[in-house]
């Protein structure tokens, strides 16, 4: 299971930094400051959330080797949550600036659902 947080975490991060420097150079001149703005959060979340992916992933490795009958329950609600809050949070703001359908409006927030869902996952694994 960590191998997936970890896979998941280095793809977004490095297509983080690709979209980072596709909206700095590309975009900056075609888009609305407003339009940029929203790029740029989108980026931000992604980026902060791969490395929260990362974490994810020594965490349960490490709780893997120091008790292999512990629950990662925790840590696999929150890296999930990340990966799903990455895809719909980040990708329908992407989808948004760049023209995409008015429905991924309501995406937005699903998103920042399971972003949060991760978070709290990581919170319930701490108080374990």
């Amino acid at each position: 299971m960590p191998q997936i947080f970890l896979i998941a975490g280095a793809l977004f991060g490095a297509t983080g930094v690709a979209a980072g420097a596709f909206g700095a150079h590309a975009l900056k001149a075609r888009l609305s400051p407003e339009s940029l703005a929203t790029w740029d959060t989108a980026v931000l979340y992604q980026l902060v959330h791969a490395l929260a992916l990362l974490a994810v992933a020594g965490l349960i490795r490490v709780s893997d080797l120091t008790d292999p009958r512990a629950s990662t329950t925790g840590y696999v609600v929150a890296g999930w949550g990340f990966i799903v809050g990455v895809l719909l949070f980040s990708g329908s703001l992407y989808g948004l600036t760049l023209g995409g359908l008015r429905i991924l409006g309501p995406v937005t927030p699903i998103g920042g659902i399971a972003l949060l869902t991760g978070w709290f996952g990581l919170l319930y694994a701490a108080l374990r």
